[in-house]
């Protein structure tokens, strides 16, 4: 019986190849900036924070834009980088409490302090 070794090395590159492209598409980031880079749509820096009426109001920062989230009452101190899960955007929202009118106020179920 005779065996041809062809096969068997057009085989392995094959997988060779296809095991390098793979690879090639689950690339991490390497550096901190390019992983800094990458922020969420629903995350933010926190500029500012106000505690009123069962409510944490925060302003946040992401990628230069500067906007305001409502969240159930948290513990946040300023510079804290925060995940949120948006529940609700209100416009020219009015608020009692603070007797202040926010022009977008995004209403959130649950945030999260991003380590």
């Amino acid at each position: 019986m005779k065996i041809s070794v062809l096969p068997l090395a057009i085989l392995l590159a094959n997988l060779a190849f296809y095991s390098a492209s793979a690879m090639a598409l689950h690339h991490e980031p390497q550096d901190a900036e390019e992983s800094a880079s990458k922020t969420s749509a629903n995350e933010g820096k926190v500029l500012s924070s106000i505690d009123a009426g069962g409510y944490t109001y925060m302003e946040l920062e992401n990628g230069g834009n500067k906007f305001w989230i409502a969240a159930p009452t948290t513990k946040v101190n300023v510079g804290d980088h925060i995940r949120y899960v948006q529940n609700m955007v209100m416009t020219n929202f009015t608020s009692k409490t603070l007797n202040r009118t926010f022009g977008t106020l995004i209403f959130v179920t649950s945030t999260e302090i991003k380590k």
